[in-house]
């Protein structure tokens, strides 16, 4: 059982129930109508990214359906809010990649993104025995772990919201979808 295709979605939604909230971001995301199982960080060898809509047509109604999850939610009037997905792809397609999720508050899209990237080709240099100093700006570091020619790829899907000025939950979800 070992996808060959995923995509990368985001999502929020704002209701006065935080578990409609919750759904109302996966609607925005498109994955709503699929029964969602969280699984950890690996993109397995050789499987494909796809766009958004190309892979939102591959799911059923009701399917089981494997994510990396990240997910936030607050009723708080204006408090920012962010949920984050990072993958780092090695060059060598008969090696796994990474996957990393990230929420949090207070931090604007770009911050968030940059900094699920890093997570994620971090994991991914450890692994692969590139040397690089971990106190460093991501920016420079990027440019070590694509140098060295052993990761290729990072990128991300992020989603901030502000909350509901009148106090309405507002939900975040940013996932890495694979397809069965």
């Amino acid at each position: 059982m070992i996808p060959k295709k995923f995509f990368l979605t985001k999502g929020v939604g704002k209701h006065k129930e935080q578990l409609q909230s919750f759904e109302l971001a996966l609607r925005d995301a498109g994955i709503q109508h699929c029964n969602l199982v969280p699984v950890s960080s690996i993109i397995p060898p050789g499987c494909k990214l796809l766009p958004r809509e190309k892979g939102r047509t591959m799911l059923k109604a009701g399917e089981i359906t494997f994510v990396v999850l990240a997910r936030n939610a607050t009723n708080e009037p204006h408090r920012l809010l962010v949920s984050a997905i990072g993958l780092a792809f090695p060059s060598q397609r008969t090696q796994h990649g990474y996957i990393s999720e990230h929420h949090t508050f207070g931090q604007t899209e770009e911050v968030a993104g940059e900094y699920v990237e890093d997570l994620a080709a971090t994991m991914l240099a450890t692994v692969m025995g590139v040397e690089f100093n971990p106190e460093t700006a991501w920016r420079e570091r990027e440019q070590v772990f694509k140098s060295s020619g052993m990761i290729i790829k990072t990128t991300n899907v992020t989603q901030s919201a502000t909350g509901d000025k009148n106090g309405l939950w507002t939900s975040t979800v940013a996932a890495a979808v694979f397809i069965p």
